[in-house]
């Protein structure tokens, strides 16, 4: 029970992003006094609406996605007479951008808003698996010593190190991962120098790295036991803030967000023939793509463990990567219409230094294979995921 409340928690927030992505565009069309005819959230079948001043609001059947009727949105449009000069394509060409761009920093407004909570109230992970020490431990635990005595000092403690130590190198070696760092310890023993940022200084610490027994998991599920080098230190894995400290980290983690969701939209071609895989059987891939059910049910996943950081975080990254999958100059995208006006503008600006008028607005028609063959894509990659999340779907453990 718990799984499909997740579930449906999930997908009526998704829902609410949707709904907000053409509030945005609604909102900033209205405040530049176009006309605004319809703001409907779903598609197919209307289920309900009413009608305020010139506005239709309301529902339809399928819940995938919503849109925002702005008149005159293309020269192409038939527009009455009088709401000639309330047509989209009549306005400033900024004030066309942000109208088109305003669906996207919707998202972008709503993940920030998410991480803010989650850094004030809950912590927000280590998503970069940074090296960063959040404790020294007094003593190097095994599979026989699980607690510390007192008067015990472990190698880390000896070698001074300090809680909030980031690990550059170990052995001469970089360690840009908390894996990294783990994986060089493991296979060492005796003397070893460990390079530590402390604040604005780099200092290299001695550490005699110790040899102990630590009992590890197989994929059956399986324990054995190996010796590994350890030292006694203890991994910062998430970040926790007050309400005011809180806007600095959500603000950091954003970047770090932005960052990962472009890097995602450039690999994401080749994912796909792992995708493909996963249907007929292969094993899913953590990092392939997801679709809306995939997420919703990872989302059902982590509300059923307990883990209301991931869930957030998985909220979070959706927007992020909405918002900027959505500014793609590809029609039909919020980003190809982008794309259309300021071309418009750059070459009506060339053409006034060259002593010519305006030239006529872009012909949308003549855009239409590409548009259709985006469209295409589109439907044809999300078809695959969804498949694929329903026949091999992505497990949190």
């Amino acid at each position: 029970m718990v799984f499909f409340l997740g579930i449906l928690l999930f997908a009526l927030l998704i829902g609410i992003s949707i709904a907000l992505h053409e509030l945005g565009h609604l909102a900033t069309a209205k405040m530049f006094g176009m006309k605004v005819t319809r703001y409907f959230i779903g598609f197919g079948p209307k289920i309900w609406s009413f009608r305020r001043g010139e506005t239709e609001y309301g529902l339809k059947v399928i819940p995938a996605g919503g849109f925002c009727e702005i008149t005159g949105m293309t020269a192409l449009e038939e527009v009455r007479p009088e709401d000639q000069h309330r047509a989209f394509y009549r306005q400033k060409t900024w004030k066309r951008v942000v109208v088109l761009s305003a669906g996207s920093i919707t998202h972008f407004i709503l993940g920030f808003f998410i991480l803010y909570l989650m850094a004030a109230i809950i912590g927000i992970p280590n998503l970069r698996n940074t090296p960063l020490v959040a404790e020294v431990a007094p003593c190097v635990t095994s599979v026989t010593v699980t607690e510390c005595k007192p008067g015990d000092t472990s190698p880390a403690q000896k070698a001074g190190f300090q809680a909030g130590d980031e690990i550059l190198a170990v052995a001469g070696t970089p360690t840009p991962t908390w894996t990294d760092v783990l994986k060089v310890t493991r296979d060492r023993f005796g003397a070893t120098d460990f390079k530590v940022k402390r604040g604005e200084q780099e200092l290299v610490l001695s550490v005699d790295v110790t040899r102990v027994d630590r009992e590890y998991v197989r994929k059956d599920g399986s324990t054995y036991k190996k010796e590994v080098g350890a030292i006694g230190i203890l991994h910062q894995t998430e970040f926790n803030y007050n309400a005011l400290t809180a806007f600095g980290g959500a603000a950091k983690y954003t970047g770090d967000m932005f960052v990962n969701t472009w890097n995602g939209l450039l690999k994401f071609p080749e994912k796909i023939p792992a995708v493909i895989k996963a249907i007929g059987g292969g094993e899913r891939d953590l990092d392939t793509p997801v679709s809306v059910v995939g997420a919703s049910r990872l989302g059902g996943e982590a509300v059923e463990q307990g883990l209301w950081p991931f869930f957030w975080l998985m909220l979070a990254g959706l927007n992020f990567f909405v918002g900027v999958f959505n500014l793609l100059p590809l029609l039909p995208l919020d980003g190809g219409h982008i794309a259309v006006n300021l071309y418009e503008r750059v070459r009506n600006w060339i053409r006034k230094l060259r002593g010519l008028p305006a030239g006529a607005p872009v012909n949308y028609l003549r855009l239409l294979p590409l548009t259709y063959f985006v469209i295409f894509v589109g439907g044809a990659v999300t078809l695959l995921t969804v498949t694929a999340d329903i026949v091999n779907p992505i497990r949190l453990q």
